[in-house]
């Protein structure tokens, strides 16, 4: 078995992106739940052990601890946030609530060597990200500091003797200047090879389809999306011709989409069946403001539809997209992750449907999808378009989704696209898009008073979509965008910029 690095959740909303952290070191990693036996993490053939984050803190009633011999296993562990926590509690350490919560950027000072810091300035102060309301008061017994920052004395602590490692930051999270470094250094103590790459979740992905859907049909659910395209063609090619494609045009999809869409399929060479179900959608859609229900009826609706198209043929299978962030974000399937919203593919499916889900992608982040597209030969033009959320402008229209609402965010939308597009930044930014905002402002226009809706843009830069900043756009785009908006957008008298990172905030509005 391949050896690999166990990552035990305890419910931080970045455990995912430590796995993915770690295989962009070139080393398989695996999230096993935080009470997996020693014998499970034996089994994975484990070279080292990471301890995630968690909501809890570690003396509250119910907080998740691993096995109690978890310190018996002759790899080093890392504790990261929770993890170092636990460690310190669990040990005869002091943990206690602190004066002041530290969240979002911080600076460290490096206070002794170690294995962690290799190659790093020890004398300068470096950049980390914080989030915690809970800090170290007294290290355990035989634990040495290694880092401070000016509201956690103890940032970071090893053993005197023992590869046993804590961190109070989170070196997975991109805003940690040195994050990678010091993953990169954690890897290096656990003597592992940096062989893993795409290509062998490639051939796994391809066997395990095949395992699992045995002689059954598959339809897909395609959106020329990145997600749903790269999970149409890896399953082509693992099952054929008993893969049965649907493009279901809902009517929430981008100006001009559906059509842009079907050209891309036809381009491939992929045979698609395109059905217009716009009417449907936004009827079920009438008088719902409330997000949550609309992933709910929006994923009810894409189902009843794929198993009307599905029912009487054979079809056993429904194939999707669905990625990483998407589950964290809908539910813990692992450890006890708190809910930050359904995802229509995720949290949004019926409880009882006629098909079985299967997500060949759901162990990857974005950037992980688009290289395995292009080693998959996917073309360039589909494996670079932005992300889209699957209930598409429904949740960029705060509120309840009326047809002129969706017929004003297009244009919106199709402005935005635009000036980005025609710009230098295109190739950089990560996501831009509109939001209706469901407020009317007073404005005037034409020496009239006007009483007419908001439109938010919103544009950020991110790697994977666990943590997005806001772009920094130059005034002059700015200023088209607002003038163009304004003024082709008929019922729209004001434009704003949303300014805001994630965490905390989400990139989606909804």
């Amino acid at each position: 078995m391949m050896e690999s690095i166990v990552i035990l959740d305890f419910g931080s909303q970045y455990t995912q992106l430590i796995s993915r952290r770690i295989r962009e070191l070139g080393v398989y990693s695996q999230i096993m739940p935080f009470n997996a036996s020693i014998k499970q993490i034996r089994d994975l053939n484990a070279r080292g052990v990471i301890l995630s984050g968690s909501p809890y803190s570690v003396y509250q009633k119910g907080a998740p601890k691993p096995d109690k011999s978890l310190f018996s296993l002759d790899v080093p562990i890392l504790g990261i946030c929770y993890g170092m926590q636990y460690i310190t509690h669990s040990m005869g350490g002091v943990v206690q609530r602190s004066k002041q919560r530290e969240y979002g950027r911080a600076e460290i000072e490096l206070s002794c060597d170690s294995p962690l810091f290799k190659d790093m300035d020890k004398d300068a102060k470096h950049t980390v990200w914080m989030s915690h309301s809970d800090r170290i008061e007294k290290m355990p017994a035989d634990f040495e500091l290694i880092a401070s920052s000016a509201n956690s004395p103890v940032a970071g602590f090893q053993h005197k003797t023992k590869p046993v490692f804590g961190l109070q930051f989170h070196p997975e999270v991109s805003h940690t200047v040195e994050g990678m470094q010091i993953l990169g250094n954690f890897i290096s103590c656990c003597s592992i090879s940096q062989k893993w790459d795409l290509g062998a979740f490639v051939d796994a992905a391809v066997s395990g389809i095949k395992n699992s859907v045995g002689r059954d049909y598959v339809i897909g659910a395609i959106s020329g999306g990145v997600d749903s395209t790269v999970a149409s063609v890896l399953t082509q090619r693992a099952i054929g011709d008993r893969l049965k494609l649907v493009f279901i045009d809902n009517g929430l999809l981008r100006y001009g989409e559906p059509e842009e869409v079907m050209s891309a399929f036809k381009a491939m060479g992929l045979k698609v069946k395109h059905v217009d179900a716009s009417s449907l959608f936004i009827s079920r859609l009438k008088g719902v403001a409330d997000p949550e229900r609309k992933r709910k009826i929006i994923g009810k609706t894409f189902i009843d539809v794929f198993e009307e198209h599905a029912h009487g043929k054979g079809i056993q299978w429904l194939l999707q997209g669905t990625l990483y962030p998407d589950v964290i974000e809908s539910m813990s399937h692992l450890g006890p992750s708190q809910t930050i919203k359904s995802h229509h593919n995720v949290g949004g499916l019926p409880s009882r449907m006629r098909l079985k889900v299967l997500e060949p992608l759901r162990l990857l982040f974005k950037d992980e999808v688009r290289s395995i597209g292009r080693l998959l030969g996917i073309p360039d033009g589909i494996l670079q378009r932005q992300p889209f959320p699957g209930p598409g402008l429904s949740i960029r229209i705060l509120g309840e989704v009326k047809q002129q609402h969706v017929d004003m965010l297009k244009m919106a939308d199709r402005i935005v696209r635009e000036e980005i597009d025609k710009s230098s930044l295109s190739t950089t930014l990560w996501q831009y898009f509109a939001v209706l905002l469901p407020v009317k402002t007073v404005g005037i226009m034409g020496d009239e008073r006007t009483y007419e809706y908001v439109i938010a843009v919103r544009v950020v830069n991110s790697r994977d979509a666990m943590t997005a900043d806001w772009a920094r756009l130059p005034y002059e785009l700015m200023d088209r965008l607002s003038s163009r908006i304004i003024s082709e957008v008929v019922g729209v008298n004001r434009v704003v910029y949303d300014i805001s990172s994630k965490p905390p905030s989400t990139i989606e509005w909804e």
